[in-house]
């Protein structure tokens, strides 16, 4: 017999297009411990009294004072939490590592100086760095006292990194690599000391290296941003840059493992600063709205002002419920791997791609709506740099470009599940067959607990847009053979829907969750976010389906999608006033 937990982790990535799983199978929010909500607490107090205080110096990018707030936060244990003990690290977990990184919402341009250095510019050497590398540069990278960065863009070739141009050349006495090239839109590229480096050995074998900050490095000019202004973006030369044998990190000609899975857990992070922005937000717009009075009445009065209220704090509630979900998973399937092994490491990280994609795309996407309806809320105000509303939407905007931009993503996430399936990793090909031959979609397709029969039309739905997504995988795969990764338009139709997928389900589980242990009262207004999230993310899903059917010409598919539909109308307008009111009366997100 296995324990619900070991049934909770056993699961295969982009599984749950095809997969069971019970409420009490996956993490959520409500699982994070005390010991992980106090080290939350102290990353808030120290970006309130350390950081906040300083912003004038860090928009002046003073790199003095990043680096001297860099080294405070080491100092807590806020540079350390993915780095083992052994190394001068913490070794936690990635939902601990995930709540601080909300925490780092309070202030988007030291976070991303802090992000660059914790998470790109620290895990690579984490997973993939020998005994030797690891001891010499981990306990530094630990304190602050070495700054991190990445390095992989190149002027031609940003989202095609295997383009890459810079190159690596065996010095006469074999001790160095010589590198030579240019990169682009280094994070910390003025301060940074150590620097995650891709060049291609003899202009072929594209492989990471270690590169202190030297001879034969330079930084560029800072570029003048949009957004994040008060973090250091750069361009890197290398002009005969050594770089010792030893520095090699990872395998020779295997360096694409290192850049993509490292942007993985990259992707990962950035879906978790995203949910704390998304907070943020709220608070603010939700503050503005109760002070701002217009005919007699404060402005969070106002139907259509509750009704962006509720639309942020929807996709708060479903963004934190995917995120640690997704969290839970892989922290699961790391403390079962070996750590001292790249290659076991490597399996976990390639086995979660999909969501590691979806949580970097949809948890972006629903930033960007979450901060445009702030300056909405702030009306003219929005407009001003006195107020927070403007720099959040500046701020956030990048985030649907780094780290993989959102059109990649889409491209990697259906691109991921037609291979996995082609190579009969998941039986996608296979559930899509039973349903072209008559298989019914609204079998119990979650493991609800009674207690949660009130959900039942909701588990229909997820049902429903399951069943269309499998249709649509399947009418691709047969349409275009190989030649499907050039359509891009059709792929980024079925990664919308596997996106909607998994969101519903993340929240209908944390709700399901909820409502069978606090009872249907309290749970009352998760209920109704629920039930709101599924209607709107089963029309999408529905819209996508007829399109991809429509497209592929399968009439067979149309059929699916005909016979499997399925809706269920609900007072909508009242649910996002029910979900409004909460916020409104708590002034912030309390769910």
């Amino acid at each position: 017999m296995t324990s619900k937990a070991e049934e909770a982790g056993a699961v295969k990535g982009g599984g749950f297009l095809i997969e069971d799983r019970a409420p009490d199978q996956v993490f959520t929010p409500e699982d994070i411990n005390e010991e992980q909500r106090m080290f939350a607490q102290a990353a808030e107090e120290f970006l309130r009294k350390e950081v906040i205080p300083r912003e004038e110096a860090i928009y002046a990018k003073d790199w003095a004072v990043t680096r001297e707030l860099m080294l405070k936060a080491g100092a807590l244990g806020l540079l350390s939490i993915d780095i083992p003990e052994k190394y001068g690290g913490l070794g936690l977990n990635k939902v601990s590592s995930a709540v601080v990184g909300e925490q780092f919402a309070l202030q988007s341009s030291f976070a991303g100086s802090q992000s660059a250095h914790v998470n790109i510019g620290t895990l690579p050497l984490v997973f993939f760095g020998t005994e030797e590398q690891k001891q010499k540069y981990l306990p530094r990278l630990a304190t602050g006292e070495m700054i991190g960065a990445y390095a992989l863009t190149e002027p031609h070739s940003g989202s095609d990194a295997l383009a890459a141009k810079t190159k690596a050349v065996l010095s006469s006495d074999g001790r160095h690599y010589i590198l030579n090239g240019q990169k682009m839109w280094i994070t910390n590229g003025s301060f940074a000391d150590l620097f995650t480096v891709f060049a291609k050995v003899d202009g072929e074998k594209f492989t990471a290296f270690l590169v202190e900050r030297g001879p034969g490095l330079t930084s560029g000019h800072e570029e003048k941003k949009l957004g994040i202004d008060g973090s250091s973006t750069t361009a890197l030369m290398l002009e005969d840059c050594p770089v010792p044998v030893e520095n090699v990190l990872g395998e020779i000609g295997r360096g694409h493992r290192v850049a993509f899975n490292v942007l993985n857990i990259g992707r990962l992070k950035l879906g978790a600063r995203s949910v704390g922005t998304i907070k943020l937000s709220l608070a603010e717009s939700v503050a503005y709205a109760k002070e701002r009075h217009q005919f007699g009445r404060a402005i969070a009065n106002f139907g259509l002002i509750k009704q962006k209220i509720a639309e942020m704090t929807i996709r708060a509630y479903v963004g934190e419920a995917m995120l640690y979900r997704t969290l839970g998973m892989i922290d699961w399937s790391l403390e079962r791997a070996d750590k001292d092994d790249p290659q076991q490491v490597l399996r976990v990280l390639e086995q979660f791609a999909v969501e590691c994609s979806i949580i970097k795309v949809w948890e972006s996407e629903a930033l960007g709506y979450v901060v445009d309806e702030e300056v909405q809320i702030f009306g003219g105000y929005g407009y001003s740099k006195d107020y927070p509303a403007e720099r959040a939407y500046r701020d956030a905007r990048i985030s649907r470009i780094y780290e993989g931009t959102n059109e990649i993503n889409r491209i990697v996430i259906a691109s991921q599940l037609l291979r996995r399936a082609k190579n009969g990793e998941l039986s996608l090909f296979e559930a899509a067959n039973r349903l072209r031959e008559g298989a019914k979609a609204f079998s119990d397709t979650l493991k609800l607990n009674p207690a949660t029969l009130a959900l039942s039309s909701e588990l229909k739905m997820l049902a429903s847009a399951k069943a269309m997504t499998l249709a649509s995988i399947d009418s691709i795969a047969r349409t275009y053979g190989d030649g499907a990764r050039e359509e891009q338009e059709a792929l980024a139709l079925v990664a919308d829907m596997v996106m909607d997928v998994y969101a519903l389900e993340s929240a209908l589980l944390r709700t399901a969750r909820l409502t069978s242990e606090r009872g249907d009262e309290r749970s009352s207004v998760q209920t109704a976010i629920t039930r709101v999230f599924a209607r709107e993310a089963s029309a999408r899903v529905e819209r996508a389906a007829r399109m991809v059917a429509t497209e592929t010409e399968d009439g067979e598919g149309m059929e699916v999608i005909d016979r499997v539909t399925y809706h269920a109308p609900i007072k909508s307008i009242a649910a996002r006033r029910l979900v409004a009111d909460r916020i409104i009366e708590a002034g912030r997100y309390n769910l």
